[in-house]
């Protein structure tokens, strides 16, 4: 195991854990440059000349053929393209201070934390993540420079310890080559057909509060499956989580803990072995 552990408690200490009327809309009104393939399915062959791209300012548009993804806060991200498209996960309502009013907003409805029954009324596009407790809420949303699709998953149920069938989402963005998955408020492993309609994930968002979610190990294990080229881990409240996730990941991953809010990726800046990349929640202030 890698000596990480120093290093986590030093830097998360500084970090700060974050914490309807659903329409069904068209997407943003905008000429949105062409979508390059994804490989979800067919997995491309790893790049050898692989680097970090930054942006100064969320409110700048990512470099071409990437994505931009902002950790907000919670299960929150911000994705942009180069193109002007924008998404948020986990949408619960607040961003921040700034105005900005995203393209799409995804939500799902475990908690309240991570959706919201008074959404912005200017957003474009909202997806549900859940369904009605018998059949899923399925999408599959093209938006020109970025599709998304989502994969349903169970969630348990608060009020009788029973199962909530289709209750949470992973949704599925592919966008600039790259497929990048956002796994919600995960109950369970996802199952054979669920990881082959997965497919490959390039990155992952992934909750590792170990408790709420599921339990560390069994994330660990997902991760480890999917092995993605970048997991972003999210809803981790605290460093004690964060240091016991990323001491469970050290094997495998390489670690790579930033002061930074956000990262700039694209199939050609992917890095050589699978990373963890902890980045800082911040919501959206003016630049």
């Amino acid at each position: 195991m890698r000596p990480v552990l120093t290093a986590i408690l030093t830097i998360a200490t500084a970090f700060a854990s974050m914490t309807g009327a659903i329409a069904q809309a068209t997407g943003p009104e905008r000429d949105q440059a062409p979508r390059r393939p994804s490989h979800c399915i067919a997995i491309a062959d790893a790049m050898p000349e692989a680097r970090y791209l930054h942006a100064a300012s969320w409110a700048d548009a990512p470099a071409r053929d990437t994505i931009r993804l902002s950790y907000l806060a919670h299960s929150m991200f911000l994705l942009q393209t180069p193109g002007g498209l924008s998404v948020v996960t986990d949408y619960s309502g607040f961003l921040g201070p700034a105005d900005f009013v995203p393209d799409v907003a995804t939500m799902n409805h475990a908690h309240s934390s991570h959706w919201t029954a008074m959404p912005d009324p200017r957003i474009p596009t909202l997806l549900k993540g859940w369904g009605d407790g018998r059949v899923p809420n399925e999408h599959h949303v093209d938006l020109g420079e970025m599709l998304i699709r989502n994969v349903p998953t169970d969630i348990r149920n608060p009020w009788d310890a029973g199962v909530e069938k289709f209750g949470n989402s992973i949704f599925v963005f592919e966008v600039a080559g790259l497929c990048v998955g956002h796994l919600g408020h995960l109950h369970h492993e996802p199952d054979a057909a669920q990881y082959a309609a997965l497919g490959r994930l390039d990155v992952v968002m992934a909750a590792v509060d170990g408790g709420m979610t599921v339990d560390l190990p069994t994330m660990i294990r997902i991760l480890t499956r999917l092995r993605s080229s970048v997991v972003l881990p999210m809803h981790w409240f605290g460093d004690g989580t964060l240091a016991a996730f990323l001491a469970g990941m050290d094997d495998e991953f390489v670690i790579d803990i930033r002061r930074d809010s956000s990262v700039e990726l694209g199939l050609r800046t992917l890095p050589r072995d699978p990373t963890v990349i902890v980045l800082r929640p911040s919501f959206l202030t003016d630049p």
